[in-house]
């Protein structure tokens, strides 16, 4: 096992927002490697997404969302298990980048909104993000759905 350097753990926690637990781990899995780690990691948060894919989504939010000077709007719905959840800043912001997505990138329904590069990463997909989010706030989150209106 190797010496965990304190700083690359609040750096991997802080990006990935994965507990403390979490984060020792994947660095230990890793021997210390921050991208291995980080890989571990997202891995995990899939598996954990897996977990908790049949569970019931009765709460959430809907965004809405104007892009370029009133030309583009975007409402979508997304879904999780409490609205504790729905209420939280993760959350909001995970909706608002998918709204966003929408906008730019014009998905022809959900499925392929899921399978999209996402804008602000392109080393994952938007349903990686989803399943980054679930893993991190514990919760099953889905896209149910979305309108985008362009002039």
């Amino acid at each position: 096992m190797a010496t965990i350097d304190l700083i690359t753990l609040k750096k991997l926690r802080d990006e990935t927002a994965a507990s403390i637990a979490d984060c020792r781990r994947a660095l230990d899995v890793a021997d210390g490697d921050y991208k291995k780690a980080l890989e571990w990691l997202k891995k995990r948060a899939g598996e954990i997404a897996a977990k908790k894919a049949d569970r019931e989504t009765g709460e959430g939010l809907i965004e809405a969302y104007i892009h370029g000077g009133g030309k583009v709007g975007v409402l979508v719905e997304i879904l999780c298990e409490t609205d504790f959840v729905a209420k939280t800043d993760e959350f909001k912001k995970l909706v608002k980048e998918i709204a966003m997505q929408i906008a730019a990138m014009n998905p022809a329904d959900v499925d392929s909104l899921l399978k999209q590069e996402y804008i602000r990463d392109g080393s994952q997909t938007i349903e990686q993000l989803v399943k980054g989010v679930i893993g991190k706030l514990g919760e099953n989150i889905t896209v149910k759905r979305f309108t985008r209106f362009e002039l």
